[in-house]
């Protein structure tokens, strides 16, 4: 029998992340895929400004930013007459915008980073069996070599809406579907629509063209499914791609001539698919020393592009999580953290995009920063200190900003470049009558509780001067920007944990709070 630290089954997006992230923190991990090789299907397109925030992080953002294209708005029609512009515009303080990129590019550049830390996906490995015992989690795989046993640590199950991780554990996945079936492919269009601008296209009685634009010039269609055509197997769930029937060019061609805005000669189908959509919720999120993850945990609508980024956090969450099960360095609770903090997101987004089916944004507004997930947090969470008064409490993402200067660096920096760790951060505040020695001995302690995993940096206030004295790595807030996004008061410390969401707030010149803290993630020394 083999043994690994972690298996990781299913290499999506989710998977991928998963596996990088835990392979980053110098975990074993293994990651397995029942497919021969990577599907050819832009289904996931949006990507979502807090994914690029977490791929800053990770190191891929450079690659995806050379792939991808910007997503600056969509352009809605009724009956051929010009409706609602929804422009994707956030404010400066969000770094990054929407964009475009077909899955099988994030995928190709997910699996590229994965290589980079000498992991590979294993094909033509499907999950056949699963059983917890004695403290590990026994596998049996089919493998191009044949049966294989396997024991792993912990299995993260991302597998997608038809998971056989989650039939396996008997959990529940509760949810309904929609009665329609849609058409989907990849095409390339000449056309007037404005670069960057996604068109969505609809006609009294439900008649819909969704165009969502890709790189080179190409589109993803989505549209509606005549009723005539056959219906695929749905393995279970009535959710995804189907088998079976695939639309043609002519059939694509069809429903853009009665919906575009403008005529077009859509050509060059490089793909095609019918496909269902259904909104189900996974009764819980982990079984023993089993989770789950993206598809296999939740599915919904795919309004707002929400799916695969909410996917990609979940994993992101729980990863840095298992790095610190598996080197002992976990409080006995941390990993019931991730069910507790990543279902009441899964369980908001399938509501909200049900909803925004069914009726559009309609009562609504479009929230952009929702819709970018930069408002998805874990405010009251159990690994988040008590709210305070402070418009920035612990459990909500940790903004970035600009300005800081560092010695011997010619330009301003973020605070992001000092988050790309895989550790926990802590940032101490200093003012013009701190006193380092507090500072210095909070740092101390908090590195102690943290079994070494912290960073700690000092962000002194622009009319601070930084001390010869000091033994921290320190920053000057020259323009304010830290101040103003942390609503920063001198002498304060600040805990970030790996996945970029503030844990705590908490006078710098008491240790033991700090210490306090961490102790909720970190076992007690």
């Amino acid at each position: 029998m083999s043994e690994t630290d972690v298996l990781v089954v299913g290499a999506g997006p989710v998977g991928l992340t998963a596996a990088a992230e835990l392979c980053r923190r110098g975990v074993g991990c293994r990651i397995v895929d029942r497919l021969a090789e990577p599907q050819p299907y832009a289904k996931a397109v949006g990507i979502q400004p807090r994914t690029l925030e977490l791929w800053d992080a990770m190191g891929l953002l450079p690659r995806v930013l050379d792939e991808a294209v910007p997503l600056k708005g969509q352009l809605t029609y009724l009956n051929g007459e010009p409706g609602p512009r929804i422009e994707l515009r956030l404010p400066p303080d969000v770094p990054y915008g929407f964009a475009a990129l077909p899955q099988y590019t994030t995928e190709r550049l997910l699996t590229e980073h994965l290589a980079a830390f000498g992991a590979a996906v294993e094909r033509r490995c499907e999950l056949t069996g699963l059983a917890q015992e004695n403290g590990r989690v026994r596998v049996s795989l089919t493998t191009p070599e044949g049966e294989e046993e396997v024991s792993a640590q912990y299995v993260v199950g991302c597998d997608g809406a038809h998971s056989r991780v989650r039939r396996l554990l008997g959990i529940g996945f509760e949810g309904d579907a929609f009665p329609s079936r849609y058409m989907l492919g990849d095409v390339a269009a000449d056309w007037d629509v404005p670069e960057g601008w996604a068109v969505r296209s609809m006609a009294t009685g439900g008649d819909v063209l969704v165009c969502v634009p890709l790189p080179g010039g190409r589109y993803r269609l989505s549209m509606l499914a005549p009723a005539s055509r056959p219906a695929g197997a749905d393995g279970g769930v009535a959710h995804g791609l189907e088998d079976g029937w695939k639309p043609s060019l002519a059939d694509l061609q069809a429903v853009v001539d009665r919906l575009a805005p403008s005529p077009v000669t859509v050509r060059d189908l490089r793909w095609s698919s019918s496909f269902r959509i259904s909104h189900r919720l996974a009764d819980r999120y982990a079984d023993g020393r089993v989770f789950l993850a993206g598809d296999a945990a939740h599915i919904h609508p795919p309004t707002g592009a929400q799916g695969m980024n909410t996917g990609i956090q979940d994993a992101y969450n729980l990863a840095w999580k298992l790095a610190l099960a598996v080197r002992g360095a976990a409080s006995d609770g941390l990993l019931g953290t991730y069910h507790a903090e990543r279902h009441p997101v899964g369980a908001e987004v399938v509501g909200r995009t049900v909803r925004h089916a069914r009726s559009g944004f309609a009562g609504e507004g479009l929230e952009l920063r929702r819709e970018a997930q930069l408002l998805v947090g874990y405010r009251g969470g159990p690994l988040s200190e008590p709210e305070g008064t402070e418009a920035l409490a612990p459990g909500d993402r940790a903004p970035d900003c600009g300005g800081l200067e560092r010695p011997l660096v010619s330009h301003p920096v973020r605070l992001f470049d000092l988050l790309r760790s895989p550790h926990h951060t802590l940032l101490l505040y200093a003012g013009p009558a701190t006193e380092l020695h507090s500072l210095h001995a909070c740092a101390e302690a908090a590195g102690a509780a943290a079994h070494g995993l912290l960073n700690a940096y000092v962000v002194f206030a622009r009319e601070a001067e930084p001390s010869a004295g000091l033994l921290l790595p320190g920053l000057r807030d020259a323009g304010g920007a830290f101040r103003a996004a942390y609503a920063a008061t001198d002498g304060e410390a600040f805990v970030i944990r790996p996945d970029g969401y503030l844990g705590a707030r908490l006078p710098a010149g008491d240790p033991a709070r700090v210490v306090g803290h961490l102790g909720r993630t970190f076992a007690v020394r």
